[in-house]
């Protein structure tokens, strides 16, 4: 039996979304940029797909820009803001946490290379941020506060709408990834007050290699790829008519159907944490258990190596994570589980369990059983 537990790093494609993108894979190939018939039908394209991503996240289309994934949007949101606003302000300090994916984190130290004061915010021992403590931290020199929606490794709903009202009120621009957060509840800018968000279609069964940014009117922003006047100038290359459009399909239809989809995935993680505790013992969950999205379940075995574990299941059909995709290749602990300040056996034996809408109550059990056996035997009992 082979079993996918690994949807906070990819989800597979919605065969709806696949149908919706498939005429611009084939037929309708045109370059948006061109002037004749077959570029002004993929532009139509292109601009219904922004409008119906404006629509959902109760923007205007003018506030919506396509990139190649989530990382290069938060790039994009980070590097470009903060030199803005720098340029706009004079201001140079940018706040971010010490939890945000390596695209964040990566940004803010080229960020802290070029001049900028970069303070990274330490969370509670569940994952959670307080917002006094960061408004705490905040100063008429803060030009950006950084602070992910959910968090990729162990799900954790932030505070964002009042962190963000905490940096406005500094005179702040306030970005969230909302990457992890898309399909589990609602990422519009009302339901955030972010001045930018950023999205990857393929967390939401849309395809792998697009991404979007939504950055507020009158948010100070600049180019991060030159050489073009696509997304009206602020990012060169040829436009992806067909990604574009699959990640507005799934978007919409993650939105339809977010309640039906929470109420399954919740239950079958609950059906899985229910018998793993009851079933292993040493086993400890990660992250605040009611402020977390349905799909994430990160557990720590003491006793056992995280990866030695993450590579028997594998052997054992089971697809299962340590933490960030991106970061997979990495033999440092879990800069997440370390930032919660949790022991380093604890974070060297955690494991996340991510759950989709396509996982079943058979799989959960299934897994179970096959940790039931394994982790006596890594641990030599």
């Amino acid at each position: 039996m082979k079993v996918y537990l690994d949807y906070a790093a990819t989800t597979p494609l919605d065969k709806r979304v696949f149908k919706a993108m498939s005429p611009l894979l084939g037929e309708n190939f045109g370059n948006p940029a061109s002037l004749h018939a077959f570029g002004r039908e993929a532009l139509r394209e292109l601009d219904a797909a922004r409008d119906k991503v404006a629509q959902i996240l109760g923007a205007d289309p003018s506030e919506i820009y396509f990139t190649s994934s989530g990382s290069e949007a938060d790039n994009w949101a980070l590097k470009c803001a903060a030199r803005a606003a720098r340029q706009r302000t004079g201001r140079t300090q940018v706040v971010v946490s010490a939890m945000e994916h390596h695209a964040v984190l990566g940004s803010a130290a080229f960020l802290a290379e070029e001049g900028f004061d970069v303070r990274y915010l330490s969370p509670a021992p569940n994952g959670l941020f307080n917002v006094a403590d960061v408004a705490n931290v905040l100063s008429d020199e803060t030009a950006l506060v950084c602070v992910m929606t959910v968090n990729n490794e162990i799900g954790t709903v932030q505070p964002v709408q009042e962190i963000a009202r905490a940096a406005h009120a500094a005179g702040a621009l306030f970005f969230t990834d909302a990457v992890q957060a898309a399909g589990y509840m609602d990422i519009g800018k009302s339901a955030l007050e972010a001045d930018m968000i950023s999205l990857s279609a393929h967390k939401f069964y849309g395809p792998k290699g697009v991404g979007a940014l939504f950055v507020k009117r009158g948010t100070p922003f600049c180019p991060l790829i030159h050489g073009g006047e696509q997304e009206r100038g602020l990012r060169g290359g040829t436009s992806n008519p067909a990604g574009a459009v699959g990640l507005a399909a799934a978007l919409a239809y993650a939105s339809e159907e977010r309640e039906e989809n929470n109420e399954h995935i919740c239950a079958v993680r609950d059906r899985f944490l229910d018998q793993l505790f009851n079933a292993v013992d040493g086993a400890s969950l990660n992250g605040d258990f009611l402020r977390r999205i349905p799909s994430n379940a990160n557990v720590s075995f003491a006793g056992v190596d995280g990866s030695a574990l993450l590579h028997r299941l594998d052997l054992a059909g089971i697809a299962v994570s340590l933490g960030s995709a991106c970061a997979s290749g990495a033999v440092e602990p879990s800069h997440v589980l370390t930032a919660m300040g949790l022991p380093t056996d604890r974070v060297k034996s955690a494991v996340r369990f991510s759950f989709g809408k396509y996982s079943t109550f058979d799989e959960a059990e299934y897994v179970v059983k096959v940790l039931s056996r394994l982790l006596p035997e890594i641990r030599g009992e």
